[in-house]
C-alpha cells in the first residue's frame, strides 16, 4: 500500500529541527568543542534559549518550509522516507525564488537553499502505515490501553 505524499506537523517539523541542527553545528563555537561532534550539536541545541531557538526556526522555516510544501507529490510505501532528486528541489527553489536580487545573487540563493531543503528532506522521519499504527512491531510507541479508566 503506498501513501500519497503530504508532509504531517511531525515530519516537517522533524525536517526543520534537523536542518536547525546541521546549521548550528557549522557554528564556530559548536565545531571547536571537543568530543563527538553529534554530542556536541544536541548539547549546543540544549543550550540554546527559548528565544534563540525560536529565531533560527523561524529564519529556516521561511525559507524551507514553502519549499517542502510546493514538491510535488510522490508515492511514499510505509517504512520508507520521501525522497526527492536535486533537480527535483532545484526547480521548485528556482519557482519560488523568482526574481530576487541579480544574477549572482540569484543563483547563491537558490544554491543554499537547496541544500538547506535536500538537509531538511534527510530528517523526515519514516513514515508510517496509517492503516496499521498500532501493530506489534513498532516497539518505541506506547500500548494504548482498552480501557480507558486507568489513565485519569
Amino acid at each position: 500500500m503506498l501513501c500519497a505524499m503530504r508532509f504531517t506537523e511531525h515530519e516537517l517539523t522533524s525536517a526543520l529541527h534537523g536542518a536547525a541542527k546541521r546549521v548550528l553545528a557549522a557554528e564556530r563555537s559548536v565545531r571547536r568543542r571537543k568530543g563527538d561532534r553529534d554530542a556536541a550539536v544536541e548539547a549546543a541545541w540544549a543550550e540554546l534559549d527559548r528565544f534563540r531557538r525560536f529565531q533560527l526556526l523561524d529564519a529556516l522555516g521561511s525559507q524551507i518550509l514553502p519549499v517542502l510544501v510546493a514538491l510535488p507529490d510522490i508515492e511514499v510505501a510505509p517504512g520508507t522516507r520521501a525522497s526527492y532528486t536535486p533537480a527535483e528541489v532545484e526547480a521548485v527553489v528556482t519557482e519560488l525564488v523568482a526574481d530576487e536580487g541579480g544574477r549572482l545573487r540569484r543563483a547563491a540563493l537558490i544554491k543554499a537553499r537547496t541544500s538547506l531543503v535536500i538537509t531538511a528532506l534527510e530528517h523526515l522521519p519514516v513514515r508510517r502505515d496509517p492503516d496499521a499504527l498500532l501493530s506489534p512491531e513498532d516497539d518505541d510507541l506506547p500500548a494504548v490501553p482498552d480501557d480507558p479508566s486507568g489513565l485519569l
